[in-house]
């Protein structure tokens, strides 16, 4: 894959629109990507990443807010990117998800995520998807890397790799399963410890069942189960064959027990039946004494019973007789009562014919009145009515005066408003501009006050970077020095290990004639050396860190002083006190112009709705005036017509009222009167119907009827006791004659407690040993039952405690727990290691150059520093071969700068082995980010020619650092600015 140029707007720290041009960068093969810190050189590289995938590496991806803060609100953000990936030229245009101002309104809009993927065909561009699930499906199937394996195999983070370099193996298997795709190895050994634990909870339960079984049969046949599993069958065929044969012996001894229960039973039930005999027929011959004593009293019951059924027939005529007087007093009554309210003109045995004739004349006049009592309700009306709307349009006149004041005054204060708004907006029209000047004053002030700050912090880096040298020149000249001397005395070191009759290291010869002396300033051992070497590498590391903080200050100074554009601090403060003063007062002029257009909108809103109360008040008083009028001339025409109809009364209503009380009165004595007659010839009939009543009753007035008479609840009690008599003596009757208790009388009465206690004694027994034969049936089901139960549960278990001790094999031997893997390697940790060989094989290619030949890594399966406590390495150690001491060391042994050019190689090795797991896609275009900065002079001149071999095939190699040394050695140059205003890049070289 090899990137050919990208564009990127509002995008990171870049406000506008930048371009890197990578054709133009890599045409010499190594470029330099360089600026200050915070610049945002490493967003170069994120807008790469976030063009192919749609999204940023490591802890930046979580935030998805990638629109730049420098940029103007509206602008859209946006990455472009242009490459050839397996020899197909392909453009992506991505816009992240940003919040834009609403067009109408205030506030914002949400804008999700777009892409637009095309592929160039001949000499035009044809669209491939606009779907950002497809594009990452096409671009992923294309490059063939994950967005992390992309980050690691072109992108080469430096910082990441030294801590693989020195991480333990634990981290580095965390690494490595992020680049390689071996989680189906993880998910294998999660398989099996998953399946395993699985088949131990089912022994386990398994288990629990057949003891909980056991349990049950040493509960029921009251034995206590042994402990060894294989005894319980034994056991419990014992105790189930025992119980079965008690349970056979105890039944002929309950069938005795059971059978004189029964007979004892039997005698008391025979005992008690004859004593109720006797006892019943006792009672029958008292009973027929007392019902014999009263048979006067039953005759009279009958002879009162035959008189009431008599007088029944006779009760409601002599009531019909008695309330028919009752009605012809309460007639005379009314009759004298109606008649005494009439007028004088009618006397008091008028007839009923003659008050209904007086009764019709009084309706018809009524009749007559209530017509023209409607016509007065009208005119009434119309009086009322006449006198609202003369208010009404009193009301309208008074309105339409304060309107017409209103509609004479509103323009003019419109009019003064208007003038004043305008001075106003003019005022704040500068509010934006004044700002925009205030917000870059007091960047330039600020930058004032970093670069006077930054200029002692680099005056005393400087001081410390000169020490620095010093040392470090002083301690390379005693390692140099201390190295001079053992390799001049080396022949004296190997004499001192002679021995006489032993041969000679060197010749082998066993005899030693004339051995080398040391000189007089003593013998270097190695360890001396060694500690010279690490002093000068110390202090070389010192002396880089040193130089890396002067040159970082110097630029952080450099662009201090042009933020700053020749300001010095006073006259950068009183820039800012102005244009803070100036600020105020636009912001002022606009809240005055918000004031006074809402002010103007309200004046206009009244004015309108003032003019419309105008026409409103007008139109009402046309209305009220035309109704008035025809009021007045119904009021008039009612006038007329309602004059003389009084009849002599105060007014209509007076003369209604008095014509429908006559009328009452005269319908209430005709009705008297009437009613009067009726009665009279009532009492009449009733009193004849009695006397015919009476005779045929055989009573001779109604007293004696009266008195023979009884009610219906009377009755019905004395025929209950009739019957009760009756029926009680009849049953005496059948009791005295029954064979049964008449052959009871003549025998002798038996003993019933006797008989009785007997039965109880014998059934109390009986009961338990039914009750004991039950328990042994019972237990002996019970436990031959269970038997069963056992027998299934054991043959159950077996099957599965076998698998089970093979998945927990399994399990130990992928998990590096079993005794077998000496190593305790895990199963996707033993993957990983073969990766891991290949990735050290390639990295060593590279590690010989830049170490001079001295240091090479090595695979290993031992435990480093760096894992700690932990009793295995888990299979993925690192070891560095220090080819000039033949020692191994550890990682986290090696120098800042060792430590660099290792992972540097180590980075490249494993992007060659990432690259072909991904498909073996070319890699066209790599970035190296940071870490040069550690190395010498010289160390650095090896590590660039190993970079700088990376270009062979035409591969472009680009260098992310600050280091100003690298800047003289690379031409190619990409420089990312930064400013106040955002972030720019130019291209050099």
């Amino acid at each position: 894959m090899r990137l050919h140029t990208l564009t990127v707007r509002a995008f990171g720290p870049f406000a506008g629109t930048e371009t890197v041009d990578f054709d133009r960068l890599g045409s010499g093969g190594l470029f330099l990507i360089h600026g200050p810190t915070g610049a945002g050189k490493t967003s170069v590289l994120d807008a790469v990443c976030f063009a192919l995938y749609g999204s940023l590496p490591g802890a930046r991806g979580k935030d998805d807010s990638y629109k730049s803060h420098h940029a103007p609100l509206d602008r859209r953000p946006e990455v472009h990117l242009e490459c050839t990936v397996r020899g197909r030229r392909i453009r992506v245009e991505r816009r992240p998800r940003w919040e834009r101002p609403k067009k109408r309104g205030s506030g914002t809009l949400v804008e999700n995520q777009k892409v637009t993927v095309q592929e160039l065909s001949g000499d035009r561009w044809e669209g491939v998807t606009t779907r950002p699930d497809e594009a990452g499906q096409f671009i992923g199937d294309l490059v063939g890397l994950t967005l992390d394996q992309f980050c690691q195999i072109v992108l080469l983070p430096q910082g990441e790799f030294s801590r693989f370099l020195r991480a333990s193996a634990k981290d580095r298997r965390a690494s490595l399963e992020r680049i390689f795709n071996t989680g189906v190895f993880r998910e294998l050994e999660d398989w099996f410890a998953e399946h395993a634990g699985g088949l131990r909870r089912e022994v386990e339960s398994a288990d629990r069942r057949i003891r909980e079984t056991a349990g049950r049969i040493a509960e029921t046949g009251r034995s206590a189960a042994p402990e060894d599993t294989d005894e319980l069958w034994a056991w419990a065929s014992e105790l189930t064959a025992m119980t079965a044969a008690v349970a056979g012996e105890v039944a002929p001894v309950v069938d005795s027990v059971v059978a004189d229960r029964e007979a004892a039973a039997l005698a008391l039930s025979e005992a008690q039946a004859l004593d109720r005999r006797r006892t019943r027929l006792a009672r029958a011959r008292a009973r027929h004494g007392e019902l014999m004593e009263q048979s006067e009293w039953r005759a009279r019951v009958d002879s009162g019973l035959a008189a009431a059924e008599r007088a029944a027939s006779v009760l409601p005529v002599l009531a019909e007789r008695d309330a028919r007087r009752t009605a012809l007093a309460k007639a005379v009554l009314e009759r004298d009562q109606a008649l005494a309210l009439l007028p004088a003109a009618f006397a008091p045995d008028a007839t009923a014919e003659r008050l209904r004739a007086a009764e019709r004349e009084r309706l018809d006049e009524l009749a007559r009145a209530e017509r023209l009592r409607d016509d007065a309700r009208r005119l009434a009306g119309r009086r009322e009515a006449i006198t609202r709307f003369d208010r009404h349009l009193a009301r309208i006149d008074d309105t339409l005066e304060r309107v017409r004041g209103h509609l004479a005054d509103l323009p003019v204060r419109i009019g003064d408003l208007r003038g004043r708004l305008g001075a106003a907006q003019e005022r704040a029209g500068r509010a934006e501009a004044v700002e925009a000047a205030l917000s870059a004053a007091v960047q330039r002030r600020d930058a004032v006050a970093e670069h006077g700050r930054l200029a002692g912090e680099l005056e005393r880096a400087e001081a410390a970077h000169r020490d620095a040298v010093d040392a470090a020149q002083s301690a390379r000249e005693d390692m140099l020095a201390l190295r001079e001397r053992r390799i001049t005395h080396m022949a004296a070191e190997l004499a001192l290990g002679l021995a006489e009759g032993e041969p000679c290291a060197v010749c082998g010869s066993p005899e030693h004639p004339s051995p080398a002396r040391e000189a007089t300033e003593g013998l270097v051992t190695a360890e001396a050396e060694r500690a010279a070497q690490t002093a000068a590498d110390v202090a070389a590391q010192r002396r880089s860190s040193a130089q890396e903080r002067v040159a970082a200050l110097r630029e952080r100074a450099a662009g201090a002083l042009e933020r700053a554009e020749g300001r010095d601090s006073a006259a950068a403060d009183e820039e800012v006190a102005e244009l803070t003063r100036s600020r105020d007062g636009a912001r002022t002029a606009v809240e005055e112009a918000h004031r006074l257009e809402a002010e103007l909108e309200g004046l206009a809103d009244r004015l309108e709705r003032t003019r419309a109360h105008e026409a409103d008040q007008v139109r009402q008083r046309s209305e009220t005036a035309a109704h008035r009028a025809g009021a007045a001339e119904e009021r008039d025409r009612l006038a007329a017509s309602l004059e003389g109809a009084s009849g002599g009364e105060a007014d209509l209503d007076a003369r209604v009222r008095s014509l429908r009380t006559d009328a009452g009165l005269l319908a209430a004595a005709a009705e008297a009167v009437e009613e009067h007659g009726r009665a009279e010839r009532e009492r009449d009939a009733a009193a004849a119907s009695l006397a015919e009543a009476l005779a045929a009753a055989g009573f001779t007035d109604g007293a004696q009827a009266r008195a023979a008479a009884l009610d219906e609840r009377g009755r019905r009690e004395l025929k209950a006791q009739a019957r009760v008599h009756d029926d009680a003596l009849a049953a005496v009757r059948a009791a005295l004659e029954d064979p049964e208790l008449v052959a009871a009388a003549d025998l002798a009465p038996p003993d019933l407690s006797a008989l009785k206690s007997a039965a109880d004694e014998a059934s109390l027994a009986a009961e338990r040993a039914v009750a004991l034969r039950g328990l042994w049936r019972e237990r002996a089901g019970r436990l031959a039952a269970l038997r069963g139960e056992l027998r299934e549960r054991t043959d159950a278990c077996g099957p599965v405690l076998r698998r089970y001790r093979i998945a927990e094999g399994m399990r130990a031997l992928t998990a590096g727990t079993a005794k077998d893997n000496t190593d305790g390697v895990r199963l996707s940790a033993y993957v990983l290691a073969a990766r891991l060989e290949q990735v050290v094989a390639a990295a060593n290619d590279r590690l010989f150059t830049m170490s001079d030949g001295r240091y090479e890594l090595r695979y290993t399966v031992d435990k480093t520093v760096s894992d700690g406590r932990a009793q295995k390495a888990g299979g993925l150690g690192i070891r560095v071969v220090d080819a000039w001491t033949g020692a191994e060391r550890d990682p986290a042994t090696l120098s800042g700068g060792e430590t660099f050019f290792s992972s540097l190689a180590l980075a490249l090795g494993l992007g060659d082995v990432a690259g072909a797991e991904a498909g073996g896609a070319d890699i066209d275009t790599l970035f190296v980010d940071e870490g040069f900065g550690t190395l010498d002079e010289d160390t650095l001149e090896e590590v660039l020619d190993v970079l700088d071999r990376l270009r062979d095939g035409g591969r472009a190699v680009g260098v992310v650092s600050h280091v100003a040394d690298l800047r003289h050695r690379i031409t190619g140059q990409l420089k990312v600015v930064k400013t106040a205003a955002g972030s720019h890049i130019r291209h050099i070289g």
